[in-house]
């Protein structure tokens, strides 16, 4: 039976070839994750580790330049040198610091672009750091920059540099140029280093360190070192071993690298699923077509197992075959991330590519597993042949108790799915999406059973359509596509798989992104938002230069403050009195927002009504430093989504701020005329040309919220197009054993007439229906999952309304139209071809 397996998958080479692409593409999916994620934390892993090579101990404080974290200061660092076996004890700073490129736009992505101190030791240097031209900066006025942001910028030694931190720009030498495996650095940032006392004055406060590394004499303990460190550090100080630090570190790493292996493994699996009907349906034709050999097989002595294990075996040589070529591929794929994760930017530290033995067995296993269980069921109906069948050439049909059995159950989980997916949407929030995703799951499931009989009605309703438009080549593919439901059914159910997550995750982004374009729109009234790259907090020189600036004639910052009203934790956002109603859309539901300017608060009226509070009553409040005050509810507003549900006067905020300088998150401008090029630029004029504050008018937020769920749109289409190709070569290969089944027949009807052309458009028309009919479906349940899930969002989404992208549906349908006339071009050209006489010699 062995024999017979091998000479069956040599036998059909080309009809198997699908099935091998299929697999392939999915194992290829598989060990490439594996693989790229593999190699992705064994590098980090390495460069975390080389970090901590020579470090014995590391000690790190939460200092922010306050007295209650006073961080490292220097005659805690000479204590730390003076003990026995430490060799060195150098002291770290950083903070945020941006250099501006040649048009003064900033270098780096705003949160990785970190500014810190040079800290040389004997020999004056630093062992963080390997100059490739000029020196460390030793004095206040020089900087030097990472080899990466020196030729962004074109910068070279002794050339002037503007540097951004969180203060107004100042102007700097540049010193030198170095290279490092600074995390910042290689994740697509940029690093400044001053001289320690200007990164002290900049980041903290001078003489005082946030970090401390401690390099080991040689043969010292670097556990004996830790204890003697730990009894002279601050009360909020940690200190762990360089070893201790770099598992850790590890473990962060292998913990984040999780999160990425899962969704490109979730991915892999969606290609896979809709694999096992292609693999399926290529071994349900096979047997098929080989009826009256099995049956002889039957009659001549072989038994119903040895029949059965014939045909598992040639699934498992297939999906051998498959798995190999699909690993060698999957490594290519991963090289191929990696270099593409440095082409946009991202910086992966050199090191080899890492093939695990768990990503050859998973490969492997997947590979061989899938292919196996996918041609289980046509195995056991080819052991089911009785050996009578080999005295006609008629292919068993299924029968109508097992029809209606299907039909059934397939009925049955469809709405067990349906009744999960409604009440998912009704339950909300997490434990919502959980039931619909269960929900989707038996859905999809209980509508591929039922795809066969779907298929019918809706070919019938498209059938006079074609008939009419393409006569008897229409009427033909009609018929055709509903003469086998079960073989139909498994092609459509591959497109009908993808379609519906892309369908579904269209409806949800472009859902979303309407949400956050109106509440942009419904809630801004400024002309510009001016806010730091970095995420941080702005500077209060920053309000100071933009009230001066020509055309302003309103301005509010969004000052950030906290406190505790009867116990529970409230945020406020201080303001401008007077101003903030013309740089945000504020209703007002009772009282007025000028009271704002008497000291009073105003308060957003659902937090008012959860707590029973009404305009002119008297509220204590409980600041960080346990301060206690009473403030009085000035107006109640309708909540506004860029403000906190408290709003306060600015001098209220500054007045219990919990640190040493204003938490100001973003100013918001409104400019005489509007928005314009000119006002733009007196905004950035006034902000001192400063590349690390970012002035973004309407559109540019709306662009960056929405540009977001534009930007994992596009992922998810690209990781679902390989679910897609395997579905393409779904159709194809359908034709492919359907035109090879019909030889007679397309023999007959070219005996008859009908001429090559004519026979290409029936084929095409056929590929064209089966493709739309598993799309129509597939759109008509992404639509249902993208309206559950956006319905346990909306609570979370402020107008928050379903949006159904039409044009995209009208794309994607007429996309699988294409699909489907691109997967017929090989089998139409062969059936074209065939010879009328030959053909109709076949049996």
């Amino acid at each position: 039976m062995f024999r017979t397996a091998l000479r069956n998958v040599l036998a059909h080479k080309a009809r198997l070839l699908m099935t091998v692409l299929a697999v392939m593409l999915g194992v290829a999916f598989v060990s490439g994750t594996l693989v790229f994620t593999d190699t992705l934390g064994n590098a980090f892993r390495n460069q975390s580790a080389k970090s901590y090579d020579d470090v014995a101990v590391a000690v790190s404080t939460y200092a922010d330049g306050d007295d209650d974290t006073p961080g490292i200061d220097d005659a805690t660092l000479e204590k730390i040198r003076a003990l026995d076996g430490v060799a060195s004890a150098t002291g770290r700073v950083s903070g945020f610091a941006g250099v501006a490129d040649p048009d003064g736009k900033l270098i780096g992505n705003g949160w990785s672009n970190t500014g810190a101190n040079f800290s040389p030791g004997k020999g004056g240097k630093d062992g963080a750091y390997t100059f490739t031209d000029g020196t460390g900066p030793l004095k206040t006025g020089q900087v030097a920059l990472d080899q990466e942001t020196a030729n962004k910028g074109e910068y070279h030694v002794g050339d002037p540099v503007r540097v951004a931190t969180n203060g107004p720009v100042k102007q700097y030498t540049l010193s030198g140029v170095f290279t490092t495996e600074d995390g910042a650095v290689n994740a697509g940032g940029s690093l400044v280093l001053f001289d320690t006392a200007t990164a002290q004055t900049l980041f903290l406060k001078p003489g005082v360190f946030e970090d401390a590394t401690v390099t080991a004499a040689a043969g010292a303990s670097d556990k004996a070192i830790l204890d003697a460190i730990e009894p002279l550090l601050p009360k909020d100080a940690t200190a762990q071993t360089g070893k201790a630090l770099a598992d850790e570190q590890a473990k962060q790493i292998e913990s984040g690298m999780s999160g990425l292996n899962a969704m490109l493994l979730a991915f892999a699996g969606i290609a896979l699923f809709v694999g096992v009907f292609l693999i399926a349906n290529t071994f349900t034709m096979l047997v098929a077509q080989r009826t009256r050999e099995l049956a002889l097989m039957r009659a001549i002595g072989a038994s119903r197992r040895q029949i059965k294990r014939s045909v598992l075996i040639e699934a498992a040589v297939v999906g051998t075959l498959a798995s190999v070529i699909g690993f060698v591929l999957g490594i290519g794929l991963a090289t191929g991330l990696r270099s593409a994760t440095s082409l946009i930017g991202g910086k992966i530290p050199a090191g080899p590519l890492i093939i695990s033995p768990v990503a050859v067995g998973a490969a492997f296993g997947v590979g061989i597993l899938i292919t196996v269980l996918a041609a289980w069921l046509p195995a056991r109906r080819a052991a089911k042949i009785a050996p009578v069948a080999a005295m006609s050439s008629v292919h068993a049909v299924a029968t109508t108790k097992s029809l209606i059995v299907r039909n059934s159950i397939g009925a049955v989980i469809a709405l067990i799915g349906a009744a999960g997916i409604v009440g998912g949407a009704a339950t909300g929030g997490e434990d919502g999406r959980y039931l619909v995703a269960a929900g989707a799951f038996l859905a999809l499931i209980g509508i591929i059973v039922l795809i066969p009989l779907l298929s019918r009605p809706a070919v019938a309703a498209v059938r006079p359509l074609l008939r009419k438009l393409f006569g008897v080549s229409g009427k033909l593919a009609a018929q055709n596509a509903v003469r086998n439901p079960r073989r139909t059914g498994a092609t459509a159910s591959a497109l009908a798989i993808g379609l519906t997550l892309v369908t579904g995750i269209s409806v949800l982004g472009v859902t979303l992104g309407q949400a956050i374009d109106k509440m942009t729109t419904d809630n801004i009234r400024a002309d510009y938002m001016v806010s730091m790259a970095s995420g941080d907090s702005l500077d209060e020189s920053a309000l100071t230069a933009l009230s001066k600036a020509d055309g302003v004639t309103a301005l509010s910052p969004q000052q950030s403050v906290y406190f505790r009203v009867d116990g529970e934790f409230q945020s406020a956002s201080g303001v401008t009195p007077g101003d903030v109603e013309k740089v945000f859309s504020l209703k007002t539901v009772s009282g007025s927002l000028s009271s704002l300017k008497d000291g009073e608060v105003a308060v957003g009226s659902k937090t008012a009504k959860s707590n029973g509070w009404k305009t002119g009553d008297t509220l204590p409040v409980t600041f960080d430093d346990e301060k206690k005050a009473t403030v009085k509810v000035g107006a109640l507003y309708e909540e506004n989504e860029f403000l906190s549900p408290f709003v306060v006067p600015k001098a209220f905020a500054d007045a219990h701020s919990s640190t040493s300088r204003p938490d100001i998150r973003e100013i918001w401008i409104k400019t005489a005329g509007g928005a314009s090029k000119a006002n733009e630029q007196a905004v950035v004029n006034a902000l001192g040309d400063n590349p690390a504050m970012s002035v973004m008018d309407q559109q540019d937020i709306r662009d960056t919220f929405g540009g977001f769920v534009n930007t994992a749109l596009n992922i998810m289409y690209g990781l679902l197009a390989m679910a897609l190709l395997i579905a393409v070569l779904g159709v194809v290969n359908t034709l492919a054993m359907s035109v090879f089944e019909r030889q007679q027949e397309i023999g007959m009807l070219r005996a008859i007439g009908l001429d090559r052309g004519r026979v290409k458009r029936m084929i095409r028309l056929e590929a064209v229906v089966i493709s739309v009919f598993g799309a129509v479906i597939g759109v008509g349940l992404g639509v249902f999952l993208g309206w559950a899930i956006g319905r346990t969002l909306a609570d979370q989404i402020p107008g928050y309304a379903l949006v159904v992208p039409w044009d995209r549906i009208a794309l994607f349908l007429v996309l699988a139209g294409l699909v489907g006339v691109l997967a017929s071009l090989w089998p139409a050209r062969s059936g074209a071809k065939l010879n009328m006489l030959t053909a109709i010699k076949t049996e």
